[in-house]
This record gives structure tokens, C-alpha cells and sequence, in this order.
């Protein structure tokens, strides 16, 4: 059979792997119609046309589901459930077999990380095009490497001769041996000895994580110069030797423990980076160079006011204007792709990622290529050209894109500006000897502005000040530990792998039946759910299947049949336990449900031994349920309300269902205002209130998705599929019948049947996560009642307090700043209590109002008290040149204002006041000092006079302020003044 398709797949009437003479003369130009996108569809139609893959389109550069990867960096993410043996068999992904596409890939954060190498070179960049054939149990290794070599030499015409092919050489730690099938497939093929390259696990085994499907690779690597023996330079990191194609062949999974065990079923994931191989065919040494982005740069120089791009590097680089071409046509290409796949600049997670490619982009924009604002927006149309044709969505949200870009741009020249403030702001405060900046404000600059550090650097240099180095480690070696702390806080799950999987498809084990959870009915406004009673077919003790589990184990147990929803779609997974026959007095109390393969596992800690064969009752947390049920549905008729008050253009982005409340991710440009948070209440509320009927209905896929306003997320749907409709019956709306607009979804939740049990919803928080994506909270029933009640009292708070400082003036500084703490308390109240957002939004801006009206009556009180007692010193000491005195007051304000009025009125004085408080021994401490004053510091009198009295004290060279212990309040004065009098005679 090998040699059939051997001789199937060479060229007609040649030696197998060698070129006919035209074909290689032809390769040494660059054919007009050898375009990116040919190149691209050359590769899509040879597997789809000739060799019977199945085109899946790309996944968005957002990971389904996935926790682990910020961003799909590799062709192959979007089939990891189908490696990992957990695809839901009723999907369209379960019956994949010979598949290929072109996958959007992001490599920036994370394992993967190419950002700060982006522009350096010529070939590494942020977003790139991933070529690759999957097969999933059906060919495995001789197939892949013939269609490899036919592709490369046949169609795209690349000589044989400048090509290289290594292969796993074994490893013997490993305990495995080289691949010598792989080797003598390339050796019949007509690849030469010398051109066949044995090497290690590092080269030439390919794992998905620490445990999982992997196996042994080979790599397809490419001469640039050829007419030599360029063997030595595979695999050295040279730039005219580079690797263009790996063909993975999956056939172990790598165990917990670190050791192999061979796939029930073996697969081909092979991977071809367009840029590269785009390059290879044009005959270009730089990706640059190709038309994905020559177009780029050309308009990129239209907009800037340097030279045109000449493609130098490193010293070469002047100014490095090359490197800035590269880093902004590399950067764009992602911004574009991130932001129409739903993934905004943000301060977390992918989305912070996204806001330093950004803000890198901006700042080559500006600084280096000298473009004005807007021009990183203005070559979005320049992508889509190059891009839209295959990745349809581009075109969609082209306007969105160069908004949010533009947005985002004005922001950060922004911070830029007020960061620059702050750092200058910091110098003229601090002590300059010892030429240290406070690494706590680098931080925060840098965390919560998105001001670069390395900007920070220069700013600093010019002054002859640099941070801290070894305190800004670890204020970001404590960021990491708080970022991973937060991930690695997850549930952890006993979740079957692939193995275990297999083991149970080999056994025969049926699908769980899980059908029951969709059985429940309403009986006088009650809801009746049913009686679930199951046989334990399997047993998953977390590394293999087991026949018996002893108390207290933890373990999966797969069920013949349950009435328990799995987590899944944003809803959380259903609470309960089961009992054993003949035990029903010991619960198994169940701690997790999840899906994998088409298997419900429940996640059990056993009270008791349990095996396999035993019958179980199971028992429903039905209050949870309903719960859930609750806020799936209103979930659903949020979207509609959205869409309805705010426009077709809303798209959901993410949400989860709990039992306690419910959240929604969507887009829109900004958060939404009073009036529309009001309206889209109102809209869910109508629908409540008039009980409407949920229909739902299950349908074959594709003819569910010809409903007319369907809503769908980027997710794998089951075929048939659950349509889940409000008011409407779904077999209306298939007949197209009805103009009326309803909400209308695909989704394998579980939902209420009639609206009316939703009972009132209200949306207690409204915020821009990122820029162009809000996020909901909602309560609903009692909570939302609680809600409204809340904001009564608190509007009734706000509104006797408004009336207190309408009023009478109060008539002392300890009376306005009770009220003032009053207004801040009750601001706190209004912020932290769960409130209809529209109203908390109401109370907070006449809070801020009432909150300035309290400060401005402080600062007048104080003012005036400060007056008097700045008079009595003046009266008492004259204008001598050092002051040193005590006051009566509880205000560290009023001491400061006191101060500052003796010294407008005597601007040569030395003026420090101590106020002493009796009946806590806390004294107070505020200096002054003339500005042409170096023998005696502010800072450091009040520095030394504080540390004196137990405490602390800051400030600048002219005015500072601390608070100190003492009893002797007559010591601490003459201290002082001594203190003041040593420096001043220096």
C-alpha cells in the first residue's frame, strides 16, 4: 500500500523528489501570480481538493474555553478536545477526520512571547498565519510526509536541493527509540543521507503541556543561499538556514508521572507559518519584504516624515526608523485581528498584552516615524485589503477597530503627558544625593498609566537619577505572585484523560443520558423535576478507571443516566448529592459535574466504598437549579434588551450564570448612560412581567442557523442543536411567519418555561472592563427586590444630609468635618451596597456635589481659625527669624494653614508649630521655611523633630509636615528650636 501511494504521489515521469529543469529555473524568480494569498489557497485547495481534507475556517485569536493560553498561538487549539479525547460527540468537531486551515495566531505573553523580538529581526512577529493538515485517526506518518513533499516541490516549486529534513533521533532517558519509520519514508521519498538530520527531544518532540497527546516530529528546513552543503546549519539559529514546515505525529500521552503511554489513536498536527514560507517564494530574505507587508510600509511612509523603509538592523539602524517600519506593520496586523475577535486593550490577561502592542505601535508611531495621531488607525484599511478576503470579519468590524485603536492612541499620549508630570512632580520633592527615584511610583506609572519603563529610564537619565533596581524586582516579582496566585487559585477538577477516555469508548461504556435534566415541569407555579435513579458504569480515581473507590477517596463517577447539568455554555454546574441503595441515609455529596468525550462525571469525595454496578438515587439541589434557571433565562432576555435599546451592534462577549446572579460581557463603545440603563431595565421587565412562554426546540444545526435574528457565541454547538426562544415558538420562527423580534439563541442551558418566575431584574453595576466591552451584573426575585428597597433608604439618606448642609452653617471646624466624614461614610454605603445602577449612578453624582459644598466649609473654618492664631503669633513673636511656637488645635490642617499665613506675612522667618493633643499625647507638626533657605531644610527640621518624638514627617525643601508622642510638650519645643538654631548657624 506504502509504495501505491508512493508512486501516486510522485511527479509523473521523474525521480521521486527532484524537480524538472523548468520548474526549478522558474523557482529562481518571483512569478507575478505567486501572491501571499495564492500561496495561501494553493495550500487550502492541494489538501481540500486533491487529498479530501475538510476546510474548517479559523478560530478567533481568543481561546475557547481555554484558561491556560492567553491567545491561540498554535494551529492546533482549537482541536485540542478532539486530542484530548473530551469533543462533544454530537458536534460537528467529532467527526472530523482529515481537516485543514489557516489559523490566526498570536505569540505575545505567556509560554509563546515574541513581542520584544519584533522589529529586531526580520522574521518574528506578534500575529502570524498558521498552515496546517490535521489528521485525526485516519492517516498517519508516510501520507503526511508524501503530501509534504508533493506540496513543496510540485506545486509551490521549491528545488529539492535547498531543502533539509530532520527527524527524532530518540532519547534513551526517555526510554524511547529514534523514529526510523519517519527516516526511511523520507529516505524512499528521494531525500539524500546527508540531507536527513537526526536530533534530541528539544528539536524533535513535540508536547502540548507537561502531560498529554504528543509524540515525535519531523521538520522540513529550507537554504536560502543554496549550491551547498548547508546541513550544519539546521537548527543553529541561522537566519539562511530556517525550518518552514513540522509535521507532529501524536502517538503518546504523557502521564502525570512523567512516563509515555502509546494514543489509542494515532494523529498528524503539522504546522507552516505563511510569512515564512511567502518569503521562501518570493524569493525575499525578509518577511517584510513580501506583499503581506509591503503595502504596510509603503503607506506607513506616507504618513511619516522620515525616509523610506531600507530594511536595516542592529548599528546599521540608525535611529532605528527599519526597526520601527517593522514593529508598526507587525503590530497593526494584531491590533486588527485581536480587536475584531473581541479582545480589547485592558489592564489583564490578553487584554493587558493587547495595550502594550498598542502602545508600543504608538509610540514607534510618534517618537521615531514622526507620524501624526490617528495614522496607526488609518492603515487598518490597508489590513483588511491584505487580510479580509480570509478572514471575512475584518471587513465587518473595520470602523470598530480604527475607533477603538484611536481611542486607546489619545489615551496613552495622555498618560504619557501626565506621567511625564509625575515623574518631574517626584524629582523636585525628593532628596537628589543619593540619585535613587522610588521604584513604588516607577510601578504604579508603569501598572496603572501603561507608562513604559524604559521611558521611565530615560526621563530619569537625563536627571542622573535612576530607580531602584532591586526594589522594582520585586514589586514585579510580587505582581507575578499575586497574577498566578489569582489563576492557579481554580477549581481543580478529576478530569478524565485521553487514555482513560479511550479506555471507556474500548469497554463499550454508553454516553451518559443526560436528557433528564431538561424534564421538568410546571404544576401550579411550582416546578416538578424529575426522580433520577442511575448504575455506576465507570469509576475515575484520577489516573486510571478503577471497579471501586473506599471512603474518602475523591474520584469521577460516570452514571448510565443523570438529571444533573454539567458546567457548561457560562452555566454553573448543578449541586446535589446521591445515595446507594441501601444506604440512602449515607450522601455522596456531589462536588463538580463536567462534560468530557460525551461522559458526565460527577466529582465525588465517596462517604463510603462505591464500585461499579451499584444503583444510585440521585438528589437534585433544586433551589439551586431553579436559581440558575432563573438567571439563564434573564441572561437571554438581557441580550435582546441590550440589542433593542442600544442597537444590532452589540455582541456578546462573555457570560456566566449563577445561582446568586448573573453576568454579561458585550460590546459597545461606551458605558452606557442613566437613560439607557433605565430602558434596558424597563425592557427586561415588560417581558417578566408579562409572563411570556420560553419555547425551546432541538434542530439539526445548519437549520437552526437559518433563524432570522439568532443569536450565536464563538462556540462548538452540538448538531442537533437546542434553540431556546421567548414567546415565540421555534417552529414559528423556522417558518418565518412572524416579524416579531424576540430573543431567540442557540443554547444547551437550562431555562425556565415561562418568564414570570424571573419575578424583577436589576443591573447593580455597569463598567467598561476594557475600552469597547462592558460588563453587567444583574440580580433578580428577592435580591432584586433588596436592591430597590436599598436605594430608598439610601436616597432618603442622601436627602437628609443635603438638607443638613443646606442648612445652618456649621459653626465649628470639629462640626463641618463630622459632616464631611458624614458624606464620605455615606458615599461608601452608595458605592458597596448592591443598587439599581441607573440610581446609584444618581445618588453618587450628588454626592460629589454635597462632598465639595463640606470640603469648601472645612477649608473656610480652618482658614479663618488659622487667621486668628497666625495673628496671636505674629502679636507675641514678632518677625523674628525663627519661629518655633505651639497651637491649640486637633488639626493637622489648621497647624499647616497657620504656618503658611506667618510666613506670607514674615517671609524671612524659620516658623516651625507644635500642637500638642492632651488626652492622647499626639502632637502635631508643620514648618516653613524662606525659599532661600540651605542651611536648614524643611524636610529635614521636621524629619528630625518627628523621629524625636517617636514618629514620622515629609514634605519638600520649603514646607513639610509630620506627627509625633510626647508629654512634654515644653522639651519637644525646645528641641526644636535648638535643633533649627545648630543648622541655621552652619
Amino acid at each position: 500500500m506504502f509504495r501505491l501511494l508512493l508512486r501516486r504521489l510522485r511527479p509523473v515521469g521523474g525521480r521521486p523528489g527532484l524537480l524538472s529543469a523548468r520548474s526549478a529555473r522558474s523557482f529562481s524568480g518571483c512569478p507575478p501570480e505567486l501572491s501571499a494569498a495564492g500561496i495561501r489557497s494553493t495550500f487550502l485547495d492541494f489538501f481540500r481538493q486533491k487529498h479530501g481534507h475538510l476546510l474548517v475556517p479559523s478560530s478567533p485569536v481568543r481561546p475557547r474555553g481555554d484558561p491556560s493560553l492567553l491567545f491561540v498561538n498554535a494551529g492546533m487549539n482549537q482541536f485540542k478536545p478532539i486530542f484530548l479525547g473530551t469533543v462533544d460527540p454530537r458536534s460537528d468537531m467529532a467527526s472530523y477526520r482529515r481537516v485543514v486551515n489557516s489559523q490566526k495566531c498570536v505569540r505575545a505573553g505567556g509560554k509563546h512571547n515574541d513581542l520584544e523580538d519584533v522589529g529586531r529581526d526580520v522574521y518574528h512577529h506578534t500575529f502570524f498565519e498558521m498552515l496546517g493538515n490535521w489528521s485525526f485517526g485516519d492517516y498517519f506518518k508516510e501520507e503526511a510526509c508524501l503530501m509534504a513533499w508533493s506540496l513543496l516541490t510540485e506545486h509551490y516549486g521549491i528545488p529539492a536541493d535547498r531543502l533539509y529534513v530532520s527527524y527524532f533521533a530518540g532519547d534513551a532517558a526517555s526510554g524511547l527509540t529514534a523514529d526510523e519509520d519517519t527516516r526511511q519514508i523520507w529516505l524512499d521519498i528521494g531525500v539524500p543521507p546527508s540531507r536527513l538530520l537526526p536530533f534530541g527531544l528539544k528539536e524533535n518532540f513535540w508536547e502540548m503541556g507537561d502531560s498529554g497527546p504528543c509524540g515525535p516530529c519531523t521538520e522540513i528546513h529550507y537554504d536560502h543561499v543554496g549550491g551547498r552543503d548547508a546541513a550544519s546549519l539546521v537548527n543553529a539559529d541561522s537566519p539562511d538556514v530556517v525550518e518552514i514546515w513540522n509535521l507532529v505525529f501524536m502517538q503518546y500521552n504523557r502521564e502525570v508521572d512523567n512516563s509515555l503511554r502509546l494514543l489509542p489513536q494515532f494523529s498528524v498536527d503539522t504546522g507552516m507559518g505563511l510569512e515564512r514560507l511567502v518569503s521562501v517564494l518570493q524569493g525575499k530574505r525578509s518577511n517584510y519584504d513580501t506583499d503581506l507587508f509591503t503595502p504596510l510600509i509603503h503607506d506607513i511612509h506616507q504618513r511619516s516624515r522620515v525616509g523610506p523603509y531600507s530594511g536595516r538592523m542592529g548599528a546599521a539602524d540608525h535611529g532605528k526608523v527599519d526597526m520601527a517600519y517593522r514593529v508598526v506593520s507587525d503590530h497593526i496586523r494584531t491590533l486588527s485581528v485581536c480587536i475584531a475577535d473581541g479582545v480589547h486593550p485592558g489592564m489583564s490577561g490578553a487584554e493587558l498584552v493587547l495595550r502594550r502592542i498598542l502602545r508600543r505601535a504608538v509610540r514607534f508611531c510618534v517618537e521615531v516615524l514622526q507620524a501624526p495621531q490617528g495614522a496607526l488607525a488609518s492603515l487598518v484599511p490597508t489590513v483588511v485589503h491584505t487580510l479580509g478576503n480570509v478572514y471575512p470579519e475584518l471587513h465587518r468590524e473595520a470602523d470598530r477597530i480604527m475607533d477603538v485603536i484611536n481611542e486607546n492612541e489619545d489615551h496613552f499620549l495622555s498618560s504619557l503627558q501626565q506621567g511625564s508630570r509625575l515623574i518631574h512632580r517626584t524629582l523636585n520633592k525628593m532628596d537628589y544625593k543619593h540619585g535613587v527615584f522610588p521604584a513604588s511610583v516607577a510601578w504604579s506609572l508603569h501598572r496603572d498609566l501603561g507608562f513604559p519603563l524604559d521611558l521611565v529610564d530615560l526621563i530619569l537619565e537625563e536627571k542622573g537619577v535612576q530607580v531602584d533596581p532591586q526594589e522594582l524586582d520585586r514589586l514585579i516579582a510580587e505582581n507575578h505572585k499575586v497574577a498566578s496566585g489569582e489563576q492557579s487559585g481554580e477549581r481543580s477538577q478529576v478530569m478524565l484523560d485521553i487514555l482513560s477516555l479511550a479506555e471507556l469508548q474500548r469497554l463499550a461504556v454508553p454516553h451518559t443520558d443526560d436528557g433528564l435534566k431538561y424534564q421538568y415541569r410546571l404544576d401550579q407555579d411550582r416546578y416538578i423535576f424529575p426522580a433520577c435513579r442511575a448504575t455506576v458504569l465507570a469509576l475515575y480515581d484520577g489516573q486510571a478507571l478503577v471497579s471501586e473507590v473506599t471512603e474518602g477517596q475523591r474520584c469521577g463517577v460516570i452514571l448510565d443516566q443523570t438529571c444533573f447539568y454539567s458546567e457548561q455554555g457560562g452555566q454553573s454546574h448543578d449541586c446535589g448529592y446521591f445515595t446507594r441503595d441501601g444506604q440512602q441515609d449515607v450522601p455522596f455529596p456531589v462536588e463538580d459535574v463536567v462534560l468530557a468525550g460525551g461522559y458526565v462525571v460527577h466529582q465525588v469525595t465517596t462517604a463510603d466504598s462505591l464500585k461499579t454496578g451499584d444503583q444510585v438515587q440521585l438528589h437534585l439541589d433544586q433551589v439551586h437549579r431553579l436559581s440558575c434557571m432563573v438567571k439563564h433565562t434573564a441572561t437571554h432576555i438581557l441580550n435582546f434588551a441590550l440589542r433593542t435599546v442600544l442597537g444590532p451592534s452589540v455582541q456578546q462577549r462573555g457570560s456566566h450564570v449563577s445561582a446568586d446572579r448573573l453576568r454579561f460581557d458585550f460590546s459597545v463603545k461606551r458605558s452606557l448612560s442613566i437613560s439607557q440603563l433605565q430602558q434596558v431595565e424597563k425592557c427586561v421587565n415588560d417581558i417578566v412581567s408579562a409572563n411570556q412562554i420560553v419555547h425551546s426546540q432541538e434542530l439539526p444545526l445548519q437549520r437552526a442557523r437559518s433563524i432570522r435574528g439568532l443569536r450565536t457565541v464563538d462556540e462548538v454547538y452540538p448538531d442537533p442543536v437546542r434553540v431556546v426562544s421567548v414567546a415565540v415558538p421555534v417552529s414559528e420562527l423556522l417558518d418565518d411567519n412572524t416579524d416579531r423580534e424576540t430573543s431567540v439563541e442557540l443554547c444547551c442551558g437550562t431555562h425556565l418555561l415561562q418568564t414570570g418566575a424571573i419575578e424583577d431584574l436589576v443591573i447593580v453595576s455597569e463598567r467598561q472592563m476594557v475600552k469597547g466591552i462592558s460588563r453587567i451584573i444583574a440580580v433578580t426575585g428577592q435580591d432584586a427586590t433588596r436592591a430597590r428597597e436599598a436605594v430608598q433608604v439610601l436616597s432618603q439618606d442622601v436627602d437628609s444630609l443635603s438638607a443638613r448642609l443646606t442648612g445652618s452653617a456649621p459653626a465649628t471646624i470639629v462640626s463641618a468635618q463630622r459632616l464631611a466624614k458624614d458624606v464620605g461614610i455615606l458615599s461608601d454605603a452608595v458605592d458597596n451596597t448592591p443598587l439599581p445602577q441607573w440610581q446609584r449612578r444618581e445618588l453618587q453624582g450628588r454626592l460629589r456635589a454635597l462632598q465639595r459644598t463640606s470640603n469648601t466649609t472645612v477649608r473656610k473654618l480652618e482658614t479663618r481659625e488659622a487667621a486668628g492664631r497666625a495673628q496671636a503669633l505674629l502679636e507675641k513673636n514678632g518677625r523674628k527669624d525663627l519661629v518655633v511656637d505651639s497651637v491649640e488645635t486637633d488639626s493637622l490642617s489648621v497647624v499647616m494653614k497657620t504656618v503658611n499665613q506667618l510666613s506670607s506675612v514674615s517671609p524671612l522667618s524659620h516658623v516651625m508649630l507644635l500642637a500638642h493633643q492632651r488626652h492622647s499625647g499626639k502632637v502635631l507638626c508643620a514648618c516653613q521655611v524662606p525659599k532661600d533657605s540651605t542651611s536648614l531644610p524643611a524636610s529635614d527640621w521636621a524629619v528630625a523633630v518627628c523621629r524625636h518624638l517617636g514618629g514620622s514627617a515629609g514634605g519638600s525643601t520649603l514646607v513639610a509636615k509630620g506627627t509625633g508622642s510626647s508629654n512634654d510638650i515644653t522639651e519637644a519645643l525646645r528641641w526644636a528650636e535648638e535643633f533649627a538654631r545648630q543648622n541655621m548657624q552652619r
